[in-house]
């Protein structure tokens, strides 16, 4: 049997060859710019035509159609869930509208399933029908191989047969090398088989070398084709053709076949090239969205505790969502799995901002119902005429009013004009009642400050009669007599005053008792309660009073025969005696007191 290309073993066919490389199902590639921008109704449209057309576009197109639609219909489902949320609704309450155009995609897309299913049924059969005519074919082959009967009177029998075998189409993928070997197997037969002239025979080969010559460099032409996968679908194309045709010379068989061959393997590589790139590039798509997922995955909730934190990490979900959106798609097998992962994270956030939200919105309530209890209480004191207790008063609640946290927008202008109107009000009726007083205090520092000068005139005279000493009595039951002055003022005139008198006391002899109580009426102004101080002063009074009694009474049962009886009853007169001067100063002390109390009314 002469040997040619056919008797190679399987794996060096150009079919098995062709068929070593699998075409994946890709998404589409998101760098490519589409203009224009596709909407639910163009993709609609385009589905439309498909249909109309019998469906004679490829599935991957199909796919990529069905994708953008779902890709628009959820972008219009997170608009209205992101609008929902903004204006107050809670993310788990949200359900969306049906979308109309969503019906009519179903429906194209299940009339061209139909058709689909259809046509791909009648391509079935169609193979199996073409199966069946080269399993005759072959069988008719077979008989000519082994009839006795002179070739040449067969030989366009033959040809015909080969003819019928080149325009029957494709049969089931699973029968095609076991038929292209029979094919083969009887096409060598029947040339060992035939007696033709030596130039007819090599007339046959040189047609089919020029012919497949024209493959190969239809092939080694494919190598400049920009597009990788419609040269590796041309490719196809040529490999069929390159089958169909009949043998070469002998010594020509290896070098067309390894010609060809090796342009296959270029458009192969390529084709390969392509998809190892493309699965790298969807990788690294991968890789940076598994990075933005594990950024929103690992928000740290409890530290968002304000407003401005929330807002400002919404920004960042915004931004990283953006992003998301500029980046391609991920494997086929994981991006609907990371897609689900990066929304579940984002609904997580928003809805952890929901409950932020909705739980201010409760504390702000429970805030307006303190605000308005501060008000009340303001508002119930703003004719009072207890300036100092009111005043205090008020203070403390402005104080409380700022530890209270904030309230709803809408009410917090009126409720802060409410409670500031009725602190406003009060402090307004209190400056008008202290201005008399103030013209009156101005009064009685000028009054003081002309005491402390003739005092410090005495002072510089540095007399010590009689009358001086009365002089100085008599200005300081003056000073006694005046009432406030200025606060500021105070400090300083108090100093001056006793600088004055204790000189004064010392130089003119005066009694501790008039130095002690002269003491005492000057700071009256500085007892916060003067009742309270009187109360004390009557009970120090009775206390006294008391004392004496006692010592009065044990002085009976004394006798002073002795010369140490006689001392202790002498110690306890001079106790006696010291008390009752003690008790005079209180009297002159409380009598002070209600000087000063009459003077405040």
């Amino acid at each position: 049997m002469e040997v040619n290309e056919t008797n190679r073993p399987l794996t060096e066919t150009p079919e098995n060859n062709v068929s070593a490389v699998s075409v994946p199902t890709v998404d589409e590639n998101p760098d490519v710019a589409h203009e224009p921008k596709p909407t639910k109704a163009t993709v609609i449209q385009r589905l439309k035509e498909i249909n109309e057309n019998n469906c004679n576009a490829d599935k991957q197109e199909i796919d990529q159609l069905k994708q953008t639609f779902y890709k628009l219909h959820k972008a219009e489902q997170d608009s209205a869930r992101k609008a929902f949320i903004d204006n107050g609704g809670n993310a788990d309450d949200f359900i969306p509208s049906p979308d109309p155009d969503e019906r009519e995609f179903k429906e194209v897309m299940k009339a061209i399933k139909e058709k689909r299913s259809a046509i791909t049924a009648a391509q079935e059969q169609e193979k199996e029908e073409n199966l069946q005519k080269k399993l005759d074919i072959l069988e008719k082959m077979k008989t000519m191989t082994e009839s006795s009967e002179d070739t040449s009177k067969i030989y366009n029998d033959f040809k015909q047969l080969q003819q019928e075998w080149n325009e029957t189409g494709q049969v089931p993928a699973a029968k095609v090398n076991e038929l292209w070997k029979s094919y083969q197997l009887y096409t060598e037969k029947f040339y060992d088989m035939v007696k033709l002239n030596n130039e007819f025979r090599e007339y046959d080969f040189k047609k089919n070398l020029e012919q497949k010559t024209h493959l190969c460099e239809a092939a080694e032409k494919l190598a400049e084709e920009p597009d990788a996968i419609s040269a590796f679908h041309q490719l196809q194309k040529l490999h069929q053709e390159f089958r169909s045709i009949g043998p070469v010379a002998k010594d020509l068989r290896e070098s067309v076949w390894a010609r060809f061959k090796a342009a296959s393997t270029v458009i192969n590589r390529r084709h390969q090239q392509h998809f190892e790139d493309l699965k790298e590039k969807e990788q690294n798509n991968l890789d940076q969205k598994t990075v933005i997922c594990e950024i929103v995955e690992g928000m740290e909730y409890d530290t968002f505790t304000t407003f401005t934190d929330w807002e400002e990490k919404t920004r960042e979900i915004l931004a990283l969502q953006a992003k998301w959106k500029t980046i391609g798609y991920a494997p086929q097998k994981m991006n609907v799995k990371i897609f689900e992962r990066f929304r579940a994270a984002c609904d997580e956030f928003f809805r952890r901002k929901a409950a932020f939200f909705k739980s201010v919105k409760e504390n702000m309530a429970v805030n307006l119902e303190k605000k308005k209890a501060l008000c009340e209480k303001a508002e119930a004191l703003k004719d009072s005429t207890d300036w100092k207790t009111t005043s205090d008063v008020l203070t403390k609640l402005q104080k409380e009013w700022k530890s209270i946290g904030p309230v709803a927008k809408k009410h917090s202008d009126a409720i802060w004009k409410r409670f500031i109107g009725a602190c406003d009000y009060f402090f307004e009726q209190k400056n008008k009642a202290t201005n008399s007083q103030r013209s009156v205090e101005i009064e009685n520092l000028r009054k003081k400050e002309g005491i402390i000068k003739e005092l410090t005139t005495l002072d510089a005279s540095g007399t010590t009669d009689e009358a001086t000493a009365n002089r100085v009595r008599a200005l300081m039951k003056e000073w006694n007599s005046v009432g406030f002055v200025p606060f500021k003022e105070k400090d300083r005139l108090y100093k001056e005053y006793h600088n004055l008198t204790d000189r004064l006391f010392d130089r003119l002899h005066l009694s501790a008792t008039e130095k002690r109580l002269s003491n005492f009426k000057a700071n009256l102004d500085k007892e916060g309660n003067l009742y309270r101080e009187r109360e004390r002063l009557v009970r120090t009074y009775e206390g006294l009073k008391n004392d004496i009694q006692t010592y009065e009474n044990n002085i009976g049962f004394l006798t002073s025969t002795s010369q140490k009886g006689n001392s202790l009853v002498a110690d306890i007169n001079r106790k006696v005696e010291r008390l009752k001067s003690d008790m005079e100063l209180v009297l002159k002390k409380i009598s002070a007191i209600d000087e000063a109390l009459k003077h405040q009314e």
